[in-house]
């Protein structure tokens, strides 16, 4: 019994493994196929960003990045600015107010404080604790009512009542500086402006446009690189893929559309199928943060304010 038991166990083991059916070896191939084809345009992808990343002359990176900014008008044709308004100073207001939170924030809460205060001289004349109950959503709202209350006071005092459409005037408003500045200038009175937010600088570094992290000096080092006339939808094209796209903590470097022009890519999530769940806003199938949006925007509307009706305010 044990040398015939132990003989039936070693031809068990010798037994070859069987193979897998013609079926299931068919099925297989598509899936390798695809496998390989999406490994191969990785590398490819990688190889140019590599290609990209190694030192390049001045010009090769200003031509670079032109480039990418010619990439990025067909991705985002419909690039505007985020924030609701319907004339200078509601936009003036509400770029103040998005100051460490989100636009989203600010469009479900200007609807109520511009029916409350629609001109400079009413909010002037408000009162500061009202304001900052309005405000409050936006965070740090005693901070922001006595700078919006204080600008508003400038208008009506200093401007008749009107937003000047001048840099040097608009800076010495309060809580205003160069970034609110050239966001009104850019979209209430036509004057080319470069943005540099946090999503601008972030991007412009990865982009290897600049090694600067002061705002001042970005503006300066990309206003040489693009003509004025491209400075203010440059801004909104940036702002947009870096909102969209080109995260800060994971980028979606898969899903991305100027990867071959990239320095950085790899430095988020390659996979094309991972990638594209990473991707925000109209990209990923969501809502965009206007309640508002342009006509040509292809999203959906941002919702107001939970516990308010659509054209409620």
């Amino acid at each position: 019994m044990g040398e015939q038991g132990t003989s039936k166990r070693a031809n068990a083991t010798k037994r070859p493994t069987k193979a897998p059916s013609k079926a299931a070896s068919k099925t297989a191939k598509p899936a390798e196929k695809a496998a390989a084809k999406t490994t191969k345009a990785a590398a490819k992808t990688t190889k140019a960003a590599a290609r990209a990343a190694k030192a390049e002359s001045r010009l090769g990176m200003v031509r670079r990045a032109r480039k990418i900014n010619r990439e990025l008008a067909e991705v985002f044709p419909y690039a505007h600015p985020e924030l609701d308004f319907r004339n200078p100073f509601e936009l003036l207001v509400a770029t103040v107010l998005s100051a460490q939170t989100t636009d989203l924030r600010v469009n479900q809460t200007t609807p109520a404080l511009f029916a409350a205060y629609p001109t400079p001289e009413d909010l002037a004349a408000a009162v500061p604790e009202e304001v900052e109950e309005l405000i409050r959503p936006t965070g740090f709202f005693r901070a922001k009512t006595k700078s919006i209350m204080g600008l508003a006071a400038a208008l009506r005092d200093d401007f008749g009542g009107e937003v000047p459409g001048r840099l040097d005037d608009l800076v010495k408003l309060p809580g205003v500086g160069r970034k609110t500045a050239f966001v009104v200038l850019g979209n209430a009175f036509g004057v080319p402006g470069i943005t540099v937010d946090t999503h601008f600088m972030r991007l412009a570094r990865r982009w290897k446009w600049t090694e600067s992290d002061d705002p001042v000096k970005i503006e300066a080092e990309i206003a040489e690189i693009f003509p004025k006339s491209e400075w203010t939808m440059l801004s909104h094209r940036v702002i947009f893929h870096g909102r969209r796209i080109c995260h800060a903590r994971k980028p979606a470097c898969g899903a991305c559309p100027i990867a071959p022009l990239c320095p950085a890519y790899g430095e988020g999530e390659t996979d094309p199928e991972k990638a594209r769940k990473l991707l925000k806003y109209e990209k990923g199938g969501f809502p965009g943060q206007r309640l508002n949006p342009p006509p040509d925007y292809p999203g959906r509307p941002a919702a107001p304010a939970p516990g308010v009706a659509p054209g409620a305010e």
